[in-house]
């Protein structure tokens, strides 16, 4: 295939941050050119400014950064005075999107709270991120996203933001079809904004024990125009990533697989590349 007819993605690695392990499998990939985004987690009790250094050296001019705001356990609010709270952190996915959706949050702690983000983010590495997503995509969900909206605008008006549409949707599977959903409005307000949304979005599945994520992926390329963002969840498993988090031994599968000699073959065997125009 002709380089000039090849699609341009976004391959993204989310939770940078989670844990040193799973931060040091995400530099390596992108060092290798493997992967082209990752989205950061500032929040999280081991981020450090020498992870935020590392990931600033991997990334060169070759890959985005981008803050993955965290607005659920079993993290903890950047800023005190949040509400509501669980022992001390976010409540969890559920009992969040539940108030999104009878939007029962407040909105000026919503804010502060993404606003110190934001401001975290910017110390961390000097600058504002390249794009902007969600942890658990929180972010599409009513209340959050108008909040995300306001503080992007003042704190990153140059940033994209990821919106988590499919653009095939043949597959009935629950969570996309709701994320389908929410993403409609959301790109819809970010619009009104003057902010930039992906122009589609690849990568979620059943992050079950026997999911075969080398079968998965290339289902992920189908119908992705260019500027696409393919979600993906490399690392390694450390303690504190069993600690924080349920997604394990998967993400070690994910990690195997960029690592694999024939990944860029497969990418180029179906018109993508990870290499932009302007790169």
């Amino acid at each position: 295939m002709n380089a000039s007819t090849r699609r341009y993605i976004i391959l993204c690695a989310d939770d940078y941050g989670i844990s040193p392990a799973v931060s040091g499998a995400i530099r390596d990939l992108i060092a290798r050119r493997r992967i082209n985004a990752t989205s950061v987690m500032v929040i999280t009790p081991t981020f450090s400014p020498a992870e935020a250094a590392s990931l600033r050296d991997a990334a060169g001019s070759h890959a985005a950064i981008g803050l993955h705001l965290t607005l659920t356990a079993p993290f903890r609010p950047h800023l005190s005075g949040f509400a509501p709270l669980r022992h001390g952190a976010f409540p969890p996915l559920a009992s969040m999107a539940r108030r999104a959706l009878s939007r029962t949050l407040k909105p000026a702690l919503l804010e502060a709270e993404i606003a110190g983000q934001f401001a975290a983010f910017r110390a961390a590495f000097g600058r504002a991120p390249d794009y902007v997503d969600g942890h658990q995509h929180i972010h599409v969900f009513p209340q959050v996203s108008e909040a995300l909206l306001r503080v992007a605008k003042r704190a990153a008006p140059q940033a994209w933001l990821r919106q988590c549409g499919r653009a095939i949707r043949k597959n009935p599977e629950p969570k996309g079809l709701i994320l389908d959903a929410l993403s409609r409005r959301f790109r819809r307000l970010a619009a009104a904004h003057g902010l930039r949304t992906n122009p589609a979005f690849a990568g979620t599945y059943a992050f079950r024990a026997g999911a075969n994520y080398a079968k998965l992926f290339p289902r992920f390329l189908d119908g992705l125009p260019d500027g696409s963002v393919v979600m993906c969840h490399p690392g390694k498993v450390d303690a504190e990533l069993v600690r924080l988090d349920p997604l394990t031994d998967l993400r070690e599968r994910e990690y195997a697989f960029f690592l694999d000699e024939d990944f860029p073959h497969l990418l180029a065997a179906h018109g993508v590349t990870l290499v932009g125009n302007d790169a």
